[in-house]
């Protein structure tokens, strides 16, 4: 579903590109050439079927924007950066390393905090002071 709005959405921008360039320029752009604003709201300036095409195609690449948006929205899966990798179960202790936060489980902060029960270790044998840690 989101190829097909992709592909709507490019030939929406080649269109909107396209019928920009075609239009003729009113001649006072940036109040440059004293062009003033006589043909701003006449019948020729409003009626105008390059000014029309170019709202519709500005109203519905804005909506297939939107559409994109939101399908982007729906495949969206929450993910933790606090679940990072852990050591193995059997790999010895590297001095001056922190412990694995959640133990050997394989799960991150998160599923400590839920309660999961973390499998039992056994203590490393400490090579030098060690700072409490609070359970």
């Amino acid at each position: 579903m989101q190829h097909v709005v992709i592909v709507i959405h490019l030939m929406l921008v080649l269109a909107l590109i396209g019928v920009v360039l075609l239009q003729r320029s009113e001649g006072g752009g940036l109040g440059i050439g004293g062009g003033g604003g006589g043909g701003f709201m006449s019948s020729r300036g409003t009626a105008n079927v390059l000014t029309r095409a170019t709202a519709i195609l500005a109203g519905l690449f804005f909506c297939t924007s939107l559409i994109l948006s939101i399908l982007a929205g729906y495949s969206r899966k929450p993910t933790s950066i606090l679940g990072g990798t852990t050591a193995p179960v059997g790999a010895p202790a590297v001095p001056g390393s922190s412990p694995p936060i959640s133990g050997s489980s394989g799960g991150g902060v998160l599923d400590a905090l839920k309660g999961a029960p973390a499998a039992p270790t056994a203590p490393a044998v400490p090579s030098g002071p060690q700072v409490p840690q609070s359970k």
